[in-house]
């Protein structure tokens, strides 16, 4: 069996945290909510059922949650320490799609949230 991708997936995570570009923003805080997507090859893991032959989701989503907790000004900024520290845990990340959502931003429009997504990858070519 050859395996073409795999990828390892955090949908829906929702977590408070203090980031927005009004200080009232940083200090009341919000819901967001993120989904990613880890590409690696968990082949080994396929074959072995060990830990080791890829990328835990809880340490992933413990990367994750201590990222959120740094107050930012803008998503951007956020989205892009998540992927950085993603990819330093995890060697074996090949790249990361990161969603992240602010839930009821204060921009007086009536939706489900704002943001952002990035996709990063650790290698060019």
């Amino acid at each position: 069996m050859i395996v073409q991708a795999s990828k390892v997936l955090l949908k829906d995570i929702r977590l408070f945290a203090y980031h927005g570009v009004l200080p009232q923003e940083r200090v009341v805080g919000a819901y967001f909510i993120l989904n990613i997507a880890i590409d690696t090859d968990f082949s080994r893991a396929m074959e072995t059922d060990e830990l080791e032959g890829t990328i835990s989701y809880a340490e992933a989503y413990d990367v994750v949650k201590a990222e959120m907790a740094v107050p930012s000004k803008l998503l951007e900024h956020v989205a892009g320490r998540i992927c950085k520290a993603l990819l330093h845990r995890f060697p074996t990340a090949q790249a990361i799609h990161l969603e992240i959502l602010k839930e009821n931003p204060p921009m007086g429009a009536d939706c489900a949230g704002a943001g952002v997504v990035v996709e990063v990858n650790r290698f060019i070519g």
